[in-house]
């Protein structure tokens, strides 16, 4: 296994840390961003990582770097944090204009929310992941956390093998823009 390391990220990640999250996240950063041209949904990306008000703030985002290079990144908060930092983001969408829905919840107070991990394409299926897990988990227990949670898409089969496999089990539906999720905790 690689030895990664794992560090809080800062403003001027913004440029390597935007592409992952918006890679993690696929359209939904098209409503997140209130954009839908591929190089102005990176831009205001890179614009809400680097405030320090929101779910994809810098403050809230974990890299991985490895040989000195950044070959992932992590998005997790607080899910006590989760309400201010939406109701946030829906201010800002809403100071931009523009027809857009209101970001939604996406954990519950008690939980440590994982919202996205993305690993580059080169060094995928390596173990990264699952070293982000560990990461993620000790980041819990740092915050006095009990519990770490994920929503994943109901059809993507073995991204739920892979979860409940590092121990997180389906706990209740959770609908986020309209779309089904499963809502999956572990227990730490």
């Amino acid at each position: 296994m690689l030895k990664v390391n794992f560090r809080q990220a800062i403003s001027t990640d913004a440029k390597q840390a935007a592409p992952l999250i918006i890679n993690a996240n696929g359209d939904i950063s098209h409503r997140l961003t209130g954009e839908t041209e591929p190089h102005k949904v990176e831009e205001e990306m890179c614009t809400l990582f680097k405030r320090n008000d929101n779910p994809h703030s810098h403050l809230y985002t974990y890299m991985a770097e490895f040989d000195g290079k950044v070959i992932g990144t992590m998005v997790a908060y607080s899910g006590k944090e989760a309400i201010q930092l939406d109701q946030n983001l829906n201010n800002w969408l809403a100071d931009k204009g523009g027809d857009l829905e209101e970001a939604e919840t996406e954990s519950l107070p008690d939980e440590f929310y994982i919202d996205t991990i993305c690993i580059t394409p080169d060094f995928r299926g390596k173990g990264i992941g699952t070293q982000f897990f560990s990461f993620a988990e000790a980041l819990a227990k740092q915050q006095n956390f009990s519990k770490v949670s994920l929503n994943v898409e109901t059809q993507k089969a073995a991204a739920i093998r892979l979860y409940k496999r590092l121990g997180y089990e389906i706990v209740s539906p959770w609908t986020i823009i309209g779309e089904p999720f499963h809502h999956m905790v572990k227990v730490i």
